[in-house]
C-alpha cells in the first residue's frame, strides 16, 4: 500500500477488491453478491490494524529513495569498484533507516 489507508481501503481488506465503491464520504456500495457487509467496528478496527502496519514500514519507504537507481546497480555489475561503493551506499541507508523507525541516524 503506497498511500496512508482509509475507510475505503478498510472495507476492501475486509471484503475484496471489486466488490465495493465508495459513493459519497462513507456512503458504500456493496456488489458482486455481498450479503454480509462488515460493521462499522469491523471497518475500525480493520483501519487501525492496516495503519500499523503502513506504519511499521515507515523505514522501508525512506530507505527506498536513498537506495541506489536500477542504473547504478547495473554498472555495479560490470565494474568492482562501483559494486563496493554500492555495497557502502545499502549499508549506509540501512544504518540511516533501521527497522525499528528510529531514524534517521546520522
Amino acid at each position: 500500500m503506497n498511500t496512508y489507508p482509509d475507510y475505503f481501503d478498510a472495507i476492501v481488506s475486509l471484503i475484496g477488491e471489486g466488490k465495493v465503491k465508495i459513493c459519497a464520504g462513507k456512503e458504500v456500495d456493496y456488489h458482486d453478491g455481498v450479503t454480509d457487509a462488515p460493521t462499522e467496528a469491523e471497518i475500525d478496527a480493520e483501519l487501525i490494524r492496516l495503519r500499523a502496519a503502513y506504519d511499521d514500514l515507515e523505514y522501508a519507504r525512506k530507505r527506498e529513495v536513498e537506495y541506489p537507481t536500477v542504473a547504478e546497480l547495473t554498472i555495479a555489475q560490470y565494474d568492482a569498484a562501483d559494486k563496493a561503493a554500492l555495497v557502502t551506499k545499502r549499508a549506509a541507508v540501512k544504518t540511516k533507516w533501521p527497522k525499528d523507525n528510529s531514524g534517521p541516524i546520522e
